[in-house]
């Protein structure tokens, strides 16, 4: 049986509940010493989704993970896969794979010895491991690469081989650990393609840890936001960037103003914010502030201004360079301006208190 048509395995009645939970966490929490590294994390995802822990270094995002595949044994809590309690399994005995930064290749063996290592130790016959070796190259767009060494590859090559590796075995549920972190950023931005479109292809539920906001904004069917060893949000990607509900998360996932006025806090993105020459008449309806320009960053598709504001304060805007040369973004320095913004898209933000809607949009 192929990898894709064991994906494509589904039970009638399940078909009629819905997708059961590939990953339960329940009330989880890990220390090392005095330093609590998860807090009293619950946490559910869906069979076949591609799940995104997201969050700065230290904020527990790779110790749930481990505590997933195992490496990790929790303190307090439980870890389910598909139902079952595994907190107590060692990893080898749970139907996950992991795929790591560094790829972790032998590099005396041939791609395909490294593919086929878990299934040699498994006591797959012989016959068996070359089909499911050269099925699993194949859809990682390697077909012919079998016989040369891990030295003998690309960066981008490499990582396809560690997740053909994690792939042969079939598991339910595969986890990668900042799987793309050693890429330069071009290749980096293909594999993030490569891999949304490769577990859309199969169907395996896939748990990605990422500190990257962009990377998990493009791939993420869902993403949780941690920070110091708890969840600070968990929904879709558009939901969170749309609607962060912390200051935390206003800060972290994109780039967000704060804006301090009459003893309230708001986050705005600076792609939402409208920039006119100053005298300009505010639209109906709008919020509007006059400013001048500070400073000015162009950055090829767009340009960044940092904008003072007469009430004190600055905001940040992005404006596409769709007809605009890089000299006279660069000239508008120092120049008087209208800032405008729509009431739903100023966010009342408190500490870590969750996000409100403003007057206007109520």
């Amino acid at each position: 049986m192929s990898l894709q048509e064991r994906t494509e395995e589904r039970p009638r009645d399940e078909a009629r509940t819905g997708p059961k939970p590939a990953v339960r966490l329940r009330g989880i929490r890990k220390a090392y010493g005095e330093v609590v590294a998860v807090d009293g994390v619950d946490l559910e995802i869906a069979e076949g989704e591609f799940f995104t822990l997201l969050g700065p270094s230290g904020s527990g995002k790779t110790t749930t993970l481990r505590l997933i595949a195992g490496f990790e044994r929790p303190d307090e809590g439980t870890v389910e896969l598909a139902g079952r309690d595994v907190s107590a399994v060692p990893p080898y005995a749970r139907d996950v794979n992991t795929v790591f930064q560094d790829y972790a290749l032998f590099p005396h063996m041939t791609v395909a010895e490294n593919v086929a290592y878990g299934l040699r130790v498994k006591g797959v016959p012989r016959r068996d491991r070359d089909g499911r070796v050269e099925d699993v190259l194949r859809r990682m767009r390697l077909p012919d690469v079998g016989k040369r060494k891990p030295g003998q590859l690309s960066g981008g090559q490499r990582q396809r081989v560690a997740l053909a590796r994690a792939l042969v075995n079939r598991p339910e549920v595969l986890l990668l650990d900042e799987p793309l972190g050693a890429l330069d950023l071009k290749l980096r931005q293909e594999m993030q393609l490569f891999l949304k479109s490769l577990q859309q292809d199969l169907g395996i539920t896939f748990v990605y840890v990422t500190h990257d906001q962009d990377e998990a904004l493009t791939m993420s069917d869902r993403l949780a936001v941690f920070n110091q060893g708890r969840i600070e949000q968990l929904g879709a990607p558009a939901e969170v960037y749309e609607r962060p509900e912390s200051a935390f998360v206003a800060g972290f996932v994109g780039t967000s103003n704060e804006l301090d006025r009459d003893g309230r806090r708001y986050a705005i993105r600076p792609e939402k914010i409208h920039m006119s020459d100053a005298g300009a008449a505010p639209a109906s309806g709008m919020q509007a502030e006059p400013g001048r320009i500070r400073e000015v960053v162009y950055a090829g598709m767009v340009t960044r201004f940092l904008v003072e504001l007469e009430r004190g304060g600055e905001l940040q805007v992005v404006r596409q360079n769709l007809e605009t040369s890089s000299a006279e973004a660069l000239d508008a320095k120092g120049r008087a301006v209208l800032l405008e913004w729509r009431p739903e898209h100023q966010l009342e933000i408190d500490g870590n208190q969750g996000a409100t809607e403003t007057e206007g949009e109520r």
